[in-house]
């Protein structure tokens, strides 16, 4: 007994336990991944056209962009508050959405009140994100950064995929009409109930660097193993569950267990055998310390006109590629524009896809049933972009010194495909459309993330990987409202004679999306320009400045958060003031 206690505080105090909880947050944060399945339900029950709906959809890629909140809040203020901000609006947003779909709150709310909801709730998810990838990324720095980015955002992209099998399993068949709104009362209760167990866990942990780090990237790959052995068991059931046409209650019962057991049970062994096979290791102190990579012949200081040269003085002394620079540093550099051009132009064409594929499946006479197994498929090809693009990526990199921007372009190219098939509208094409669209949205993320920890260092990490995803509601507005939106109804209008009327055949959203993968050549031009940019950057030895120590940069952002920090360093954090001020 006396063995066993020091073993188990020694494990909920751990890294690895650390990184469980942030896998379960990840996995629990894509309730935005699944608008196109409850979609339906708020459009039937408050009679919405197609152009207020996805109105409300651009809102919600609003909330869900909105990360720069939390990556503030993660500047000046322990993890823990990020996760528990982030649970209270997961709650209030999704619930009071779903008491509006049931039509308890009379009278109804205005337009902008629902788009308010839906906000808060996508919002939410940034928070628990926000906490779960910089606490992993910041404790894990010997491991391969592409690859740790991959497995948390494929889990954020397996997400979707397990609400709707938990969805399913519980609530399908029940004969009340109501199956969206109980989906969204799922995505209400189980984010927040997962941020709430998991915030005295995800924190900042001090620690030696790493002993053996090839052993600590097989403890990782563990974990990856894990979420193919989940994804391919939901695609599985998936699958089953559409070709079986009276799928029993107790088997839904059944695949729900088993889901359980993968998502919680494996990751917790995994977590297990290597803190029993680990030698104790005591915490370090965290001295704030500057660390910054020495510019080599082949690679090029950033300036604010994108030469060699910088200024001097202020926010427009840009550091060279892979220093840390400050957010205004950041966003005066023409690489962090070219990341945004390649955000707007390629994913708020896929959010566009992804958003209105109960429409696109129902104008294509596909049932409910196919429909949430389509948004199933996105979510589970989702999962696989992301941990193919961070681990591929990440070789691709290690091995053959190739800018890691170029992943994005053959990314693009492929949503291009993706895209035609929509306006093809092939009833049996939406299949390989659904896959080719979750897969591209997905790998476009963890390569952008890697691309900006790269270039622009880890010390603002938490507030740069939250600017990225900023890019995307105008886009996403422009396409998916403006366009897809407006063209759908005028459709519509012209069938039914009304524009809340279902429009259907392949002439709905042929016109938009041939649009829309215009747009998208043009985020490629925009990705190779990245990669010209980047070519010599990347031929060096981008992680030189991690080798052999882990408490360096990534320290200085833990020092601002985690509350075990020295006195010395955590006077960076004294006030919110003070932090912005270094920001900036």
């Amino acid at each position: 007994m006396t063995n066993t206690m020091p073993f188990a505080a020694r494990v909920l105090r751990g890294r690895w336990f650390m990184l469980f909880a942030s896998v379960l947050i990840m996995a629990a944060s894509g309730g935005a991944n699944v608008f196109g399945v409850y979609s339906k339900a708020i459009r039937t029950s408050l009679g919405y056209d197609q152009k207020t709906l996805n109105t409300l959809s651009t809102f919600k890629n609003v909330g869900a962009a909105l990360g720069i909140l939390p990556g503030l809040l993660n500047e000046v203020a322990p993890p823990w508050v990020v996760l528990l901000s982030g649970a209270g609006m997961n709650l209030v947003g999704y619930l009071m959405t779903y008491l509006v779909v049931l039509r308890r709150i009379a009278p109804p709310p205005s337009v902008p009140v629902m788009c308010l909801y839906i906000a808060a709730g996508a919002a939410s998810q940034s928070f628990a994100t926000t906490s779960a990838v910089v606490g992993t990324v910041t404790n894990f720095p010997d491991a391969d950064r592409g690859g740790v980015l991959g497995l948390l955002t494929g889990f954020g992209g397996l997400s979707g995929a397990i609400f709707t099998q938990l969805h399913r399993c519980f609530f399908a068949g029940n004969g009340n009409g109501n199956n969206g709104a109980a989906l969204v009362l799922l995505i209400a209760c189980v984010p927040s109930a997962v941020s709430l167990l998991a915030a005295p866990v995800v924190r900042r942990i001090p620690h030696k660097a790493a002993r053996s780090p090839l052993r600590e990237r097989r403890a990782v790959d563990r974990f990856l193993y894990v979420s193919i052995v989940l994804g391919v068991y939901l695609l599985a059931a998936s699958v089953v569950e559409l070709k079986v046409p009276r799928f029993p209650k107790p088997a839904y019962y059944a695949t729900a267990i088993v889901l359980v057991l993968l998502l919680v049970f494996l990751p917790l062994a995994i977590v297990l055998h290597q803190e029993a096979t680990s030698p104790p290791t005591a915490p370090i102190s965290i001295t704030t310390t500057t660390t910054s990579v020495a510019s080599s012949d082949d690679e090029e200081p950033i300036s604010a006109a994108g030469g060699s040269s910088t200024m001097s003085g202020g926010v427009f002394s840009l550091p060279a590629r892979g220093e840390d620079h400050t957010v205004l540093q950041a966003l005066f550099t023409l690489d962090m524009q070219l990341i945004f051009l390649t955000t707007i132009c390629g994913i708020s064409g896929l959010l566009t896809a992804l958003d209105n594929i109960g429409q696109i499946g129902e104008s294509l006479g596909h049932s409910p049933a196919t429909i949430s197994m389509l948004v199933s498929l996105a979510n589970i090809s989702n999962y696989a972009g992301r941990v193919v693009a961070g681990f591929g990526s990440e070789h691709i990199v290690k091995r053959y010194r190739i800018p890691r921007p170029l992943a994005l372009t053959a990314v693009l190219l492929l949503t291009c495909a993706g895209h035609a098939l929509v306006a093809a509208g092939s009833r049996d094409g939406l299949y390989a459309a659904a896959l080719v669209a979750g897969f591209c949205l997905g790998a476009q993320w963890p390569v952008l993330f890697a691309v900006v920890s790269e270039v622009f260092g880890l010390r603002h990490f938490s507030t740069l990987y939250n600017l990225v995803p900023l890019a995307t509601p105008l886009g996403s507005y422009v396409l998916n409202v403006q366009l897809a939106g407006r063209l759908y109804d005028g459709a519509a209008r012209r069938q039914t004679g009304s524009a809340v009327g279902t429009c259907v055949g392949a002439r709905c959203f042929r016109t938009s999306f041939m649009i829309i993968a215009g747009v998208t050549v043009v985020g490629v031009v925009s990705s190779l320009v990245l990669a010209w940019r980047t070519r010599k950057f990347y031929r060096g030895d981008i992680y030189r400045r991690f080798a052999g120590s882990s408490d360096g940069a990534a320290a200085d952002t833990a020092a601002g958060n985690d509350d075990t920090a020295v006195e010395s360093s955590s006077s960076s954090s004294s006030s919110f003031f003070s932090a912005v001020d270094g920001m900036v």
